[in-house]
């Protein structure tokens, strides 16, 4: 089952970048909600799986939405060029989206957190949207994953805590 979830900065709402990101969002959504998908996505979700099994999942819908994956030059600008995301797509004036995909290490090693720096420091994308799994299975049991990174993820959604990053978009798998 697909989880969701959408934090954004107060006061854009009806802006046009982020009407458009709302759009791509429910269009992903409804693709990872098809029979079909979920079937691929549970079969594959499972114990030392990668995060890469999951991008080849969605991996044509991305394209068909616009996507590019692991985007080169995005972050030209800083010392850290090496950086890319897994998908990106550029959006009308100098905004954009960073899509990553996580699997295994969301929370372990703070992916989750790396991911919304990366669209921090990147001037060419104002929202994240972020898939990981609803609960991941590990070796001494499971771990929930969502709802740990949304809790993380919705402190920077309090105004004295905003960031470059106008919009996260959860989708959990």
């Amino acid at each position: 089952m697909i989880t969701t979830k959408i934090m954004f900065k107060f006061g854009i709402e009806k802006r046009k970048d982020f009407v458009y990101a709302v759009n791509i969002f429910n269009e992903l959504v409804a693709f990872m909600s098809q029979e079909e998908t979920q079937n691929k996505l549970k079969d594959t979700h499972k114990l030392h799986a990668k995060s890469g099994e999951i991008q080849d999942i969605i991996l044509s819908e991305t394209k068909k939405l616009g996507f590019v994956s692991e985007k080169n030059g995005l972050f030209n600008n800083l010392l850290v060029k090496q950086l890319r995301p897994d998908y990106y797509l550029k959006i009308d004036n100098g905004s954009g989206i960073i899509m990553e995909v996580e699997r295994g290490k969301t929370i372990a090693n703070n992916m989750d957190l790396l991911d919304i720096w990366k669209c921090h420091i990147c001037d060419e994308a104002n929202f994240l949207f972020l898939i990981i799994p609803n609960i991941r299975q590990s070796a001494t049991g499971q771990n929930i994953i969502f709802k740990t990174v949304e809790r993380r993820m919705l402190t920077f959604f309090e105004k004295e805590n905003y960031t470059n990053v106008d919009g996260v978009f959860l989708i959990g798998y």
